[in-house]
């Protein structure tokens, strides 16, 4: 399972934590404008946006977790169970396999706007990668700097929803979670005031009892509601730093722990990795399970007309600095 957000200070940010019990051994994959992308269904994309995410490359073919393109478009895939439903072929629209709709976006689209134009005319279909990667049973978030939707390919249509939190887990279907979040309309981040009874005095014996209530399990409607109460109340200061560092803090609030989380076979869920990319400047940073120093990869260090990926290996060996 999986958590992505948006946050905004002076610039804009995008990413995510991707939450699983095994690793693909991902990097940090550059896209340049001139790398083909040979779509199955639909003409070839030759030249468009460069991006930069996370993804698993397989026969030279980035299969993108998150991204960002060079006008600050963010998209991340976000498992989907039960609930993804991918289509037959339908004539008069663009046939886009799950593993291919990444970059489809974001090769062309530099807006929200944009973005809805092109899904107007998208059709998500049940083509597996290979026969050793399937199709993952996914949705989407979509953000440029200012706006951000969530995309759901289910039976009875691509369904397209305003996301005014910016925020996005698992399952259920978007609108149940968004109509779960009036269960905690009351909570919040003052001191509770008694509403109970007039009859009875009651001690506020905490800080932060102004939020009982508000869940802390890992399950994903859970970490929908804990995430999107951190984030809409969450304060930094505008620099780079702050804001990034405060963006990693957001997500720790939903991180899988080893051990929590058992998936049989002696394995358990964890955060492998935890992203966030200024929209404005396209620097990709991350962290991993076993390292919480920030590492970042800038899209516009690289020659971004070549044809040829650029990868860069995670760095996850934690790095103490002692100091005496």
């Amino acid at each position: 399972m999986c958590t992505a957000i948006t946050y905004k200070t002076k610039d804009s940010y995008f990413g995510r934590n991707l939450d699983l019990e095994y690793s693909y051994h991902e990097t940090v994959t550059i896209t340049p404008r001139n790398y083909p992308f040979n779509f199955r269904k639909i003409n070839h994309n030759n030249h468009h946006y460069a991006i930069i995410g996370m993804a698993y490359v397989s026969d030279n073919y980035p299969l993108y977790y998150d991204a960002v393109n060079e006008k600050g478009l963010g998209m991340a895939g976000l498992n989907f169970p039960t609930n993804a439903y991918y289509h037959d072929l339908k004539e008069g629209l663009n046939n886009v396999a799950p593993f291919e709709f990444i970059p489809y976006v974001l090769c062309s689209c530099t807006t929200i706007e944009e973005v809805l134009e092109l899904l107007d005319k998208t059709n998500i279909v049940n083509i597996n990668f290979s026969d050793n990667l399937k199709a993952s049973p996914l949705h989407w978030i979509i953000a440029d700097k200012n706006r951000s939707i969530t995309v759901e390919s289910v039976e009875s249509g691509l369904k397209v929803y305003e996301n005014p939190m910016g925020v996005l887990t698992n399952n259920p279907e978007f609108p149940m979670q968004l109509f779960n979040l009036n269960n905690y309309m009351s909570l919040g981040i003052e001191p509770p005031v008694n509403n109970f009874s007039q009859k009875l005095n009651f001690d506020v014996y905490s800080r932060g009892m102004g939020a009982l209530g508000l869940p802390g399990d890992l399950s994903s409607v859970s970490r929908f509601v804990k995430c999107t109460f951190t984030k809409m109340n969450s304060l930094s200061k505008d620099d780079e730093i702050s804001s990034i560092s405060q963006f990693f803090h957001i997500l720790e609030s939903v991180y899988q722990q080893r051990g929590c989380v058992h998936m049989g076979n002696n394995e358990y869920e964890i955060t492998i990795y935890s992203s966030c990319v200024n929209q404005d400047n396209c620097v990709y940073y991350y962290k991993t399970y076993d390292n919480s120093n920030i590492h970042g990869v800038n899209l516009f260090k690289e020659n971004l007309d070549s044809e040829n990926l650029v990868n860069y290996n995670l760095v996850t060996e934690m790095q103490v600095t002692m100091q005496n």
